[in-house]
């Protein structure tokens, strides 16, 4: 037999075996999250009941997936449950709701951890250069640092505003001097959309 056969033999065989993997992915995916992860020896594992942190969401169960992009509107290309682990961590670790944490990634970044705004915020939780500085958050693109250091910043804001989250999520997008000086929510329609929109996905994460 020819290489060029025993190639094209190959490419056939690893189509198949594509193309048996969507289909199959597919089909469960109507039912339940799909995850996966590819270990040491290059083999790739495939599960609907991870046992393991290194499963990474692979494929979202179509019916909540549709139902979470309508209700939060973030692009297709997102995957919110990519940062679930360390999100649950930093939760865990400083005591804030992980609802509201990823409410306000959501509406920071949209998910994304290369974002930069035009201040200068940067991240899945936009920090600011100097709050980062602060926070000893060397990296603002690395999604557990930025995580760690926009958690810590809400638990200090929490704790300044005895546990009201409107006060302190204000505060995270106007500054604490601003929400002092006025003795609540600025009179900014930045702010109180930025609050109002946060409180929104907030209850979107609780319900789901």
């Amino acid at each position: 037999m020819r290489p060029d056969h025993i190639i094209s033999n190959k490419r056939v065989a690893l189509t198949a075996v594509a193309g048996l993997l969507l289909a199959w992915a597919a089909a469960m995916s109507a039912h339940a999250d799909i995850y996966r992860y590819e270990d040491e020896e290059g083999i790739v594992h495939f599960t609907d009941a991870p046992t393991d942190k290194r499963f990474k969401i692979f494929m979202r169960e179509l019916q909540k997936d549709r139902q979470l992009r309508t209700r939060l509107k973030y692009a297709a290309s997102v995957n919110p449950a990519e940062y679930d682990h360390i999100i649950k961590t930093y939760a865990d670790k400083y005591g804030v709701s992980q609802s509201l944490i990823k409410a306000v990634i959501h509406a920071e970044s949209g998910y994304n951890p290369n974002a930069v705004s035009p201040k200068g915020a940067s991240g899945l939780m936009q920090l600011m250069p100097d709050t980062a500085r602060s926070l000893k958050v060397s990296n603002s693109f690395n999604p557990r640092d930025n995580v760690e250091g926009g958690v810590k910043y809400l638990r200090f804001l929490l704790d300044t505003f005895r546990g009201d989250v409107s006060l302190a999520v204000a505060a995270y997008n106007a500054g604490l001097s601003k929400v002092a000086k006025f003795g609540g929510i600025p009179p900014y329609v930045e702010t109180r959309t930025y609050v109002n929109r946060v409180l929104s996905y907030m209850q979107s994460y609780q319900a789901d």
